[in-house]
């Protein structure tokens, strides 16, 4: 957690770690898993919208909870940029990390690949694996999703590669 600023580490240390080395295959060890992610995600889900910091929401698409789906959003300039976000658990996660999509943004910048997935390779999977099977869906949004959004959005936003929502509907009505 070196050279990592002071609210990183601090929302960091707050989301609960996990324990079971589970994956989608191992049955029970798996329902114990998701128990631990949902606890997770809620804590750090209560502990973003009490610090102002709303910014996604998720549930897994299917009972067995390897298909996730939901919303995440970026505040560039006063105006809310909100995109789609899904992904599916691996069957060697833990020691994998999922691969998160945006699908709406496929081919709008270099940081990104094969339909979307939000390139994490260089900073996040090397600090995924250390932490194997510690780190969680809640740990993947907070250190790969946060800042790929913090970075990219405003670049996209200012490159005109993505408009705001009311900007494309005003140029529609013109």
């Amino acid at each position: 957690m070196e050279g990592w600023d002071p609210t990183t580490k601090s929302t960091l240390t707050r989301i609960p770690l996990l324990s079971v080395k589970a994956g989608p295959r191992d049955g029970a060890a798996w329902t114990q898993r998701l128990k631990e992610e949902y606890k997770a995600l809620i804590a750090y889900t209560s502990m973003n919208k009490a610090n102002d910091n709303d910014w996604f929401r998720i549930s897994a698409a299917n009972p067995e909870g390897t298909r996730w789906t939901g919303k995440c959003w970026y505040i560039h300039n006063l105006l809310k940029y909100e995109f789609d976000l899904q992904f599916d658990i691996p069957v060697t996660y833990p020691a994998t990390a999922p691969e998160l999509e945006l699908p709406q943004l496929d081919g709008k910048t270099q940081k990104m690949y094969r339909g979307g997935k939000i390139c994490l390779t260089v900073h996040f999977k090397p600090l995924w694996a250390k932490n194997c099977p510690r780190f969680g869906i809640a740990h993947a949004l907070c250190l790969g999703l946060a800042p790929w959004l913090a970075a990219e959005i405003p670049i996209l936003v200012d490159s005109g590669m993505i408009k705001h929502k009311d900007d494309a509907s005003s140029s529609i009505e013109s």
